[in-house]
């Protein structure tokens, strides 16, 4: 889905709009981008870029979005909530042997993962930290054996994608990389790599997150004639990452031939897979088609995404299909369809209130619906209480 960069790229934008010969006014028209947008950009004034925003603008400069987004000087991170500082520090503080009390071992700690498991997969985001924190505390004291290593990198890259998820940027490449130490093999490896892709992408990281997936994806292709599910798996997965991060850098050709052999891996797989022991995620022809459908957001094809949102999926539980629907609420949205957003944002939060609200993508889309509306319904309201969207 359409994500953030959070980053000023003004000067960068005004550099090459000059450059091509182009007026503010000329890009606007270009790009689709609002002049108002471009010449507070441009101005500095504002503190936050959307990624689906700078692809527009790259598209129409004819350069790549990682090339506008990407500078020397990083932006500081957020504020951290208290909330998560406690997963925070279990991620990024070393706590010595002496002080962490009554010795853990592997088989406790194994234990107490399908309930981590369970929180993350069902998006209960605060009670999976006060879960999470103490558990990694425990991993660290288990040592260097291949059962340890394996529960560590697990433990480490679900926290990794919830700190990604609350934008903790920072603590969440720690975890990955710690992770990805901890991987005991190739197929862990890759579940690490398809998690910190994802982050790149969040920090706008573009042509970081394409490189990465791209040079995994090919490590990680599997011989066909022995292949088993779980390395199809691994392998279609880098390559949604790979074409993900193509897409948004402008880089369509790329995107387009990662995406056509990801569908054929799926194809290969022949069923849908559920939440594997390595994977954080479903993997099939489900699961693409859903990405399939992000696709034709980035492309500006809402009319397709509702095509495509409409073939019945089977992973209706799922953090993927929740994340799908953002992108048919999105669609709504681009068509002007306003009481169709807002109810199909209402049906996730039903399903999954506590990770609908830490969606900077859901806020975005009722805000522009709050923005565009003379007059907002009860339901209207009552969501962007529940996601903190200001009226």
């Amino acid at each position: 889905m359409p994500e953030h960069a959070d980053m000023h790229i003004g000067s960068r934008l005004r550099e090459v709009r000059k450059r091509r010969g182009l007026t503010q006014r000329g890009l606007a028209e270009a790009s689709t981008v609002s002049l108002s947008l471009i010449r507070l950009l441009e101005q500095e004034k504002v503190a936050r870029t959307r990624v689906e925003t700078a692809h527009k603008l790259a598209a129409a400069l004819r350069i790549t979005t990682s090339s506008l987004l990407e500078r020397d000087d990083e932006p500081p991170q957020a504020d951290t909530t208290e909330h998560w500082r406690p997963l925070q520090l279990a991620v990024q503080v070393a706590v010595p042997a002496q002080a962490q009390g009554e010795e853990a071992t592997v088989q406790g700690v194994r234990a107490l993962l399908p309930a981590v498991r369970g929180a993350y997969f069902g998006s209960r985001l605060g009670e999976l930290s006060e879960l999470l924190a103490p558990l990694l505390r425990d991993a660290d004291t288990l040592g260097d054996s291949s059962q340890a290593r394996g529960l560590r990198a697990h433990l480490l890259q679900i926290a990794g994608s919830v700190l990604t998820q609350v934008r903790q940027f920072d603590a969440a490449e720690t975890a990955l990389q710690r992770a990805l130490d901890d991987a005991p093999d190739r197929l862990r490896g890759a579940s690490v790599i398809t998690t910190w892709s994802w982050l790149l992408v969040r920090q706008g990281k573009l042509r970081a997150s394409r490189e990465l997936a791209t040079r995994w994806a090919d490590d990680a292709e599997p011989r066909m004639s022995r292949a088993t599910p779980e390395e199809l798996a691994a392998w279609g997965w880098l390559l949604l990452q790979a074409s993900a991060a193509n897409l948004r850098d402008n880089r369509h050709g790329e995107a387009e031939d990662t995406m056509r052999l990801a569908r054929a891996v799926a194809v290969m797989t022949g069923r849908e897979l559920p939440r594997g022991s390595d994977r954080l995620a479903t993997w099939g022809p489900v699961t693409v088609g859903y990405k399939a459908a992000e696709r034709h957001i980035v492309l500006d094809q809402p009319d397709k995404v509702l095509v495509l949102a409409g073939k019945k999926g089977s992973q209706r539980s799922s953090t993927e299909y929740h994340r799908h629907r953002l992108d048919v609420a999105k669609a709504h949205l681009m068509l002007r369809q306003y009481g169709e957003a807002v109810d199909t944002l209402s049906e996730v939060r039903l399903a999954a209130p506590e990770w609908l609200s830490s969606q900077r993508y859901a806020q975005d889309i009722l805000a522009d619906v709050v923005a565009k509306r003379r007059t907002l319904t009860p339901e209207m309201r009552d969501l962007a209480d529940a996601l903190a969207v200001p009226l």
